[in-house]
């Protein structure tokens, strides 16, 4: 049987090789749309909310762990930080919560804890192995004291496409899955710029365009639709990557 992690990225192949024109194509959008609706229920009804992904030995980690996105944001912002090695870096928590958070890099390290070696899948098609240490989101989020009325966590990140920002979301299922991390280290070191430092989202269970880079800011919110192009991320609208890339 083909698993739904190799028919995304077997489809990703497809894409790669000439078939995004037919993506263009307004009918098949909405055609894809549908699916992804249809693939989003079917998840959430037969699969357990807390199911993990697999997890690896460090025997397992991958010799080469490619960069997906960008190498090196533009923000002059982000540069002084970086200048400062994040020391005066700060991670802001608000939107819907009823305890706006701001965050030093060190308090984030002596908070709670875990680690995980995981696969990424990268819609370009290759996968590779990394551990990841870093905060829960549900801790922070349970900090910060989710509102009922959020349904989204959106991050707002350093980087940008040609001056537009890049941002991700997540609904509240996947935030609050225990593999869900701010990961600020990988295989044991700070985590690299090329790979988002100081600190990215990983969300074990969606491909790789999902597991944000250069989070500045995380906010809770009912609706997506008021957020740069209303579809959930930048891929996805820019681009027409589907929202829910769950695998």
């Amino acid at each position: 049987m083909i698993s739904r992690r190799g028919a995304l990225i077997g489809a990703s192949g497809l894409l790669l090789s000439g078939c995004d024109r037919i993506t263009t194509s307004p009918t098949v959008r909405k055609i894809l749309t549908l699916g992804e609706k249809a693939t989003l229920t079917g998840q959430r009804l037969v699969t357990d909310r807390n199911a993990l992904a697999p997890e690896f030995t460090r025997a397992d980690l991958s010799p080469r762990f490619r960069v997906n996105g960008n190498y090196m944001p533009k923000s002059p912002i982000y540069a002084n930080h970086l200048a400062n090695g994040f020391a005066d870096w700060k991670l802001e928590v608000g939107g819907l919560v009823g305890r706006p958070m701001t965050l030093t890099l060190a308090q984030l390290k002596a908070a709670p804890q875990r680690t995980q070696i995981t696969r990424q899948d990268c819609v370009e098609g290759w996968s590779a192995i990394g551990e990841w240490t870093g905060v829960p989101l549900a801790l922070l989020l349970r900090q910060a004291q989710l509102s009922d009325k959020a349904q989204y966590i959106v991050f707002h990140c350093a980087d940008d496409f040609s001056g537009t920002p890049y941002y991700e979301s997540i609904d509240l299922i996947d935030a609050m899955h225990p593999q869900t991390i701010l990961a600020h280290t990988m295989n044991r070191q700070p985590l690299p710029v090329g790979h988002g430092a100081p600190v990215r989202l990983r969300v074990e269970r969606a491909l790789g365009y999902k597991q944000a880079k250069y989070v500045m800011r995380i906010e809770a919110v009912a609706s997506l639709a008021g957020i740069h192009g209303g579809k959930g991320g930048y891929w996805e609208d820019h681009s027409g990557y589907q929202w829910f890339a769950g695998i």
